[in-house]
């Protein structure tokens, strides 16, 4: 009767080993790309191997009670090669920049993007970085076409900016992205120019406009970059303008032109809505 009852126990466990080595074989034949075969067979044929030890060892010492904790043991280790298996299957994965949201800048705590709250007239606008042109024309000398590529190559410079929204909040963020001022100076302001009108993904007609003197004084930059993030496009991803001291209407995201004007009645989108045109922090919200 003991015999019979050693028998019937490695019945048992060499099922249940076996059944662990067939699930490895299906788990292994699904796991994907024919570049990991050659990884996946030797770990296949190592986890096998390690299987069948096992039942050869346990069926040898089930006549003892440290039979049971051998066998334990045995269960233990599959499960681990199991789980060592599986993980060492590439899997399909989506693709990180690497970047690394800022949180302190300048000793000042930084708003999450996350919580970064949003306004726009029509909702988010997704631009194509690969097709995506900045035009800066009106009245100038050179007008100019700069690409996404172009706008990364030119100097950075990272400032402390926060947007105060006319309806009460505000959050404070690292900005990152080339001198306004300087890439006007490339293209030749005119001397009759005053102010420059952003064109936006969601208004091609002027979404809002600063004074020359404003954006030269204050050293006004184009963001491509929020707390040292690539801006999302609920940001105004490529680029947004970074209206240091004015209201969030002055903050023109999805930035595509720039005119350079004299027309200094000139409103834009929410200036023609009863929005003040300074837009200056320090003064009235409304006209």
């Amino acid at each position: 009767m003991k015999i019979r009852g050693i028998s019937r126990r490695n019945i048992y466990l060499t099922v249940i080993l076996i059944l662990i080595a067939v699930f490895l074989l299906i788990t292994q034949a699904c796991s994907g790309p024919s570049v990991t075969s050659s990884r996946t067979t030797v770990t296949t044929t190592q986890t096998l191997t390690q299987t069948a030890t096992m039942i050869t060892n346990a069926t040898t010492s089930a006549t003892t009670n440290s039979t049971t904790t051998k066998i334990t043991t045995s269960i233990t280790q599959s499960a681990t090669t199991m789980t060592s298996t599986s993980t060492s299957t590439p899997v399909s994965t989506s693709t990180t920049t690497g970047q690394v949201e800022a949180t302190e800048f300048q000793g000042t705590k930084l708003t999450p993007i996350k919580d970064q709250l949003l306004n726009a007239i029509e909702g988010t606008q997704n631009i194509d970085q690969s097709t995506y042109t900045l035009t800066i024309d009106g009245l100038v000398d050179h007008p100019l076409t700069l690409s996404y590529a172009d706008l990364e190559a030119l100097p950075q410079i990272s400032v402390l900016g926060t947007l105060e929204c006319v309806e009460g909040w505000s959050y404070t963020a690292e900005w990152t992205g080339p001198s306004l001022a300087s890439i006007l100076a490339q293209a030749g302001v005119q001397s009759g120019a005053v102010i420059a009108i952003f064109d936006t993904a969601d208004d091609t007609d002027g979404f809002t406009s600063l004074d020359l003197s404003y954006i030269n004084a204050n050293n006004i930059i184009l963001a491509l970059k929020d707390n040292d993030i690539t801006l999302p496009a609920a940001n105004g991803f490529p680029v947004r303008v970074v209206a240091i001291g004015k209201y969030g209407y002055k903050w023109a995201k999805w930035v595509t032109g720039i005119e350079l004007s004299s027309n200094t009645n000139f409103l834009g989108y929410w200036e023609s809505n009863g929005y003040n045109n300074d837009g200056s922090v320090t003064g009235p919200a409304g006209q």
